[in-house]
């Protein structure tokens, strides 16, 4: 399995890179939304994309809106993995395509529940 981590936090990529890498999925990590879009079009097409919100270049909630406008990618995983903890960016990343949303700080439980709960694990 296959994971792109997407985070402009190059400690945050560490750990979650460190967290993926644990549970068994080949990492790759980027720093913003437009590295990110570059690396799935590149291929090969990760099964899942952890991806922050608040981010330069292009933001977790456009990248997710880029990658839903193409059917080639719907199979990706999206699971926002952010400190955005409004209720209505939960509901507007849901709604543009995320599949969950996890609210930093996580703990690894955390990501291997929801993971589990894709039926990535």
């Amino acid at each position: 399995m296959r994971a792109l981590v997407i985070d402009d936090s190059r400690a945050m990529r560490t750990i979650l890179t460190r967290t993926m890498d644990s549970l068994g999925f080949e990492v790759e990590a980027v720093g913003d939304g437009a590295q990110a879009l570059e690396a799935v079009q590149r291929g090969p097409l990760p099964d899942v994309c952890l991806i922050d919100w608040n981010m330069p270049v292009m933001n977790g909630l456009e990248f997710i809106v880029e990658v839903r406008k193409n059917r080639d990618w719907r199979d990706i995983t999206l699971m926002m993995v952010t400190t955005e903890a409004e209720q209505a960016n939960i509901v507007r990343a849901l709604a543009a395509g995320a599949h969950e949303y996890v609210i930093k700080p996580f703990t690894t439980e955390i990501i291997e529940d929801k993971l589990s709960m894709l039926g990535l694990l």
